[in-house]
């Protein structure tokens, strides 16, 4: 895929470690080098991607699954999804989007072995603004009710992404961390550590504040760096992104899109054929 994307320095590439969240996962999880993990027929797998032109990012996500019984899963986020969009716009309000979103999403039930749950917007989770180099850029837009009363503006590019759960549609820190990125307004600190300013060096040349996972730094060739990672983090340079867990057991589905507000319309600049 980095072929596919022309992948050219911090100029063009990719723009985040694609994530390859299951089940009860949503978000923030993508293998570290020797993960044994295996994409199962009961599977719910969202895929959560990201490419950027000279800092201009275009975050996407779809769910794959291959039983079913998680089609009425499926559609409930996908519908939110597509409601959130319709609802964007220049002035519109993010806590209406949010309100709009729930309402679809929450509409839905999925029966899954026997069991009926309701699909539940996933309450700590967003959709968001994006700036250049930088995948949240300061503005969160809620998949449920009683947001902020924030308004839209034009010129905008925003990821309109919903999240539905089985679950308790809350999300906390969990497993191993993959997903790390530079801190975006970070100034200089002095580092003590030898292995943490040689890594440093290696995440302002190939990352910058784009977000990376440990596998790439894998792919570049460093070796013994976790310590030097801790350190970055410890001292606030780079944070650390652990997956976003709901209760284990539970499914999520995700469907993201970017759209860039114009003054007279709004385009859906990741839209496909097939999504």
């Amino acid at each position: 895929n980095r072929r596919l994307v022309q992948e050219s320095g911090l100029s063009a590439g990719i723009a985040f470690p694609t994530g390859c969240s299951l089940d009860w996962v949503a978000a923030h999880w993508t293998p570290n080098s020797g993960d044994k993990t295996v994409l199962e027929y009961d599977s719910v797998c969202k895929i959560d991607f990201g490419t950027h032109v000279g800092g201009r990012i275009i975050d996407c996500a779809w769910t794959v699954h291959f039983n079913p019984q998680f089609d009425p899963l499926a559609e409930a986020v996908r519908a939110a999804t597509d409601t959130g969009i319709r609802e964007a716009g220049v002035d519109a309000r993010l806590c209406d989007i949010g309100a709009a979103v729930q309402e679809v999403m929450e509409s839905y039930e999925v029966e899954i072995n026997g069991t009926t749950h309701q699909v539940k917007s996933v309450r700590n989770l967003n959709g968001h603004s994006i700036g250049p180099y930088r995948i949240h850029a300061g503005k969160s837009v809620p998949i449920v009710k009683g947001g902020e009363g924030t308004r839209m503006e034009e010129g905008e590019l925003y990821a309109i992404e919903t999240f539905g759960s089985t679950g308790k549609g809350y999300v906390r820190e969990d497993l191993e961390c993959s997903h790390y990125m530079k801190n975006f307004d970070v100034g200089y600190i002095p580092l003590r550590l030898p292995k943490a300013k040689q890594l440093l060096n290696t995440i302002n040349k190939n990352f910058d504040t784009l977000a990376f996972c440990r596998r790439w730094l894998d792919r570049l060739g460093e070796d013994k760096y976790l310590l030097g990672l801790r350190n970055l983090c410890d001292v606030g340079i780079v944070q650390p992104y652990p997956p976003l867990c709901d209760v284990k057991g539970s499914y999520v589905a995700q469907y993201e899109h970017t759209i860039l507000l114009k003054p007279t319309c709004k385009e859906v600049l990741s839209r496909g054929d097939d999504y």
